[in-house]
Parts: structure tokens; C-alpha cells; sequence
């Protein structure tokens, strides 16, 4: 019993552990942010459970135990950085988000956000799938490049050309950087996450590059001709005009005035 008790003194804390303990718990809460509702959080709890099994093992003095976790822990240090790959990446793409205010100017941003109303709603009315991924502070070029080079202006005419059915573009992703077209027909990394086995390819792939950046990304299902917008890793579904304008002026600066005269309304 006395060995038990010297195996805890550890737990009589100073100021100074009090404020580690703080910092530690929220940078632990902000990792749950992170990786909740992924494949990683299942990991993690099993990471917990050994932990557990360690304190107990070192309470009780159960050296076998103690030597072969300590030794798993070693190891799974580099395995984890393998495992969470994914989830590691995301995380660190929105620390380094910062909230600079957008460059694009009011009457700019609100031409952009009418041409991409404009043709989506097409799009959907005409039952032709699309994947729009509106850049913001988190750059796009690395997926730009696995696609064909454009850099137009952005037009709506320009987007319902790209994906006409059969075109050659028209399966992969139009990019979006301030008012220009930057790439057509790009490869957009997917999801991760669980999540409902009835998305297709363009769903997951649209939250997967949501995920990663800050970027929203419109869809419009080639089978249902519904519009969806997948932004910082969540999907919303069977968007109306009204709702898609709305989700818009919360992202995008000053759309309030430029929006109404384009007469998109549901």
C-alpha cells in the first residue's frame, strides 16, 4: 500500500502544472474537433485504452506489461504518423488559415457570385453534373495542376461549356481564384470520413477538398440534379436558389447589394 502511495505522489500539482494541465487539455479538445466523426477518433479511443492499461500496469508494478507498451509507444509514434496522415494534413491547413479580409471588391465578388449562380442553376435545370471549388485564403494550386490550365474570367457561359456531358472536362473540378478560371478538369482529393455510401464521386470529393482548405465547393448531382455545397468538411444537400445565395453572402464579402439585380431568384 505504501508503494502505491509513492507511485502517486506524482499527482500532488504546482501552479505550474495546473497551467500545463490547462494548455494541455485544450489543445487535446481541439484535436477532438479535428478528427471527430473520422476513422481516426476509433483509433484514438484504442490509444486511450492502452494508456489506461499503462496507468494501471505502473500503479500495480506489472513490469512485463509496462515494458511492452512502452515499447509499442516507442514504435507508434512513427506508425501514427503514417495512420493520421490524412487528418494530420487537415489540421494543419486550418492553422494556417488566417482572417485576413477577402481582396476582392464589393462590385468584383458580386459579378463572380452572379456568374456561378447563374450557371449552376442552369446546370441543375438542365441535369448536367458539375463541381465548382471556389478558392479563399487557402491556395488551390496544387490541384490546379492536375488539371487543363483555363485562367478566363469567370462566366457562366464558360462554366456550362465545361460541363457539357462528354466534353472533355466535364468529369473534373472547375477551380475558382478571385475572378479568374484558373483550371478545368481537376482531380480533388477524397474524403476520408465515413460518410452516406449514396455520395458519389463528386460528393467526396468535394468534401475531401473541404477538408483540406477553406474552399467552398458547389455541386450539382448529375443523377438528381440537386445542388449541394461542402465547406470545412460538411456537406449540405438539396440546396435551393435561396439557401445557395444565402450561404454565399456568409462567406463571401459584400454580395448583399451585388446579388440582388441579377435576378436569380428561386
Amino acid at each position: 500500500m505504501v508503494r502505491i502511495w509513492e507511485q502517486l505522489e506524482f499527482l500532488k500539482p504546482g501552479w505550474t502544472d495546473v497551467v500545463e494541465i490547462l494548455l494541455v487539455a485544450f489543445l487535446a479538445y481541439r484535436i477532438l474537433l479535428v478528427i471527430q466523426r473520422t476513422r481516426a477518433m476509433q483509433i484514438m479511443l484504442g490509444l486511450v485504452s492502452l494508456a489506461f492499461i499503462y496507468g494501471a500496469a505502473r500503479l500495480l508494478d506489472l513490469v512485463l506489461i509496462r515494458t511492452l507498451l512502452e515499447a509499442v509507444f516507442q514504435y507508434g509514434a512513427i506508425a501514427a504518423l503514417v495512420v493520421f496522415q490524412p487528418e494530420l494534413r487537415s489540421a494543419l491547413a486550418r492553422l494556417g488559415r488566417s482572417k485576413m479580409v477577402r481582396i476582392f471588391q464589393r462590385m468584383e465578388v458580386g459579378r463572380i457570385a452572379e456568374e456561378v449562380l447563374d450557371a449552376v442553376i442552369s446546370l441543375s435545370g438542365s441535369g448536367h453534373g458539375a463541381i465548382i471549388a471556389i478558392q479563399q485564403e487557402i491556395g488551390l494550386d496544387e490541384y490546379a495542376e492536375t488539371g487543363s490550365s483555363i485562367d478566363a474570367r469567370v462566366s457562366a457561359e464558360i462554366l456550362k461549356t465545361i460541363f457539357t456531358p462528354y466534353s472533355p472536362l466535364h468529369d473534373g473540378a472547375v477551380l475558382i481564384s478571385g475572378d479568374q478560371i484558373r483550371s478545368a478538369g481537376a482531380i480533388l482529393p477524397l474524403t476520408q470520413s465515413q460518410v452516406d455510401h449514396s455520395l458519389g464521386t463528386r460528393h467526396r470529393a468535394a468534401i475531401g477538398l473541404s477538408e483540406e482548405t477553406d474552399a467552398i465547393v458547389i455541386i450539382v448531382s448529375e443523377e438528381t440534379s440537386q445542388i449541394a455545397v461542402a465547406i470545412e468538411g460538411r456537406l449540405e444537400q438539396d440546396l435551393g436558389i435561396d439557401r445557395l445565395r444565402e450561404i454565399l453572402l456568409g462567406r463571401l464579402p459584400a454580395l448583399d447589394t451585388a446579388l440582388e439585380p441579377a435576378g436569380l431568384q428561386a
